[in-house]
């Protein structure tokens, strides 16, 4: 039913972690499948857990070409009706996809999506609540509680369970960084779908991860507003809308009240 897409260039630091992920995916409930898109990386490195499990396909690009690309690339794969990216250092809760996926389904919407929560070495948790409220999200709605690029981003993209034709249509920017903003914004803008008030994915903080490296700072902010131009552009192009001129403010969201968090 389902296939997570996981890029990884198999870093020694983050092994173990990408096991923690596949141990996660072997306690779903729902069936599923892995496309593992290696960034130039070896595929002799891979965990065993993973290279031993027939649920789990390789895909092994020859150089590295980044997060983005690597996805988009291993996105042509999926066999699924459904689909969901991850990273290689986090782990979805244990009912992450069925709860979804019941969800997805019974109201015959394109995307169903979560909270997350920020999980630390100590193995606690912080639970994260994205400012689009829970419920149903009518196309495009889901940008309007994006205020602005500086702010928090109105969902958590690898909350994301959607359709795979909508995931293709939507597929990450090509950006070295934010590329999963515009997923998240284009799955969300082309079909309804419901966002539901529990927690589906945990976020790993860790010395290591992307965002705590040097220089990453330094282009946050021109991809957040690449992300959010590109979420307003396709919001009015389907809505047959001329689009806003810059400087304006988003029009209002249709029900439900902005919650801020920092992402």
């Amino acid at each position: 039913m389902i296939t997570v897409i996981i890029a990884s260039r198999l870093r020694e630091d983050r092994l173990d972690y990408l096991s923690a992920m596949h141990a996660s995916l072997t306690r779903q409930a729902v069936p599923w499948e892995a496309i593992v898109a290696l960034d130039g990386a070896s595929p002799d490195r891979l965990p065993a857990a993973l290279a031993q499990d027939p649920r789990v396909r390789i895909l092994a690009l020859p150089r590295p070409v980044g997060a983005a690309c690597a996805r988009n690339l291993a996105l042509a794969q999926v066999r699924t009706p459904y689909c969901n990216w991850a990273d290689d250092d986090d782990e979805f809760t244990d009912d992450a996809m069925s709860v979804r996926l019941t969800a997805l389904e019974t109201a015959g919407v394109g995307w169903c999506a979560g909270w997350s929560q920020d999980l630390y070495p100590d193995t606690s948790t912080r639970l994260w609540r994205c400012p689009a409220p829970p419920g149903r999200h009518e196309a495009g709605d889901v940008w309007t509680y994006w205020k602005s690029p500086a702010d928090t981003i109105p969902i958590g993209p690898t909350t994301i369970l959607a359709r795979t034709d909508l995931v293709r249509a939507a597929p990450m920017g090509g950006l070295v960084q934010g590329e999963d903003y515009c997923t998240a914004v284009g799955i969300s803008s082309l079909a309804p779908g419901i966002l539901l008030p529990v927690p589906v994915y945990r976020y790993r903080k860790h010395a290591g991860q992307l965002t705590a490296q040097p220089g990453y700072d330094q282009l946050e902010a021109a991809a957040r507003e690449h992300a959010w131009q590109y979420g307003r552009s396709l919001r009015s192009a389907l809505r047959h809308q001329p689009t806003p001129a810059l400087g304006t403010r988003p029009p209002e969201p249709s029900a439900g009240p902005l919650t801020r968090a920092h992402r």
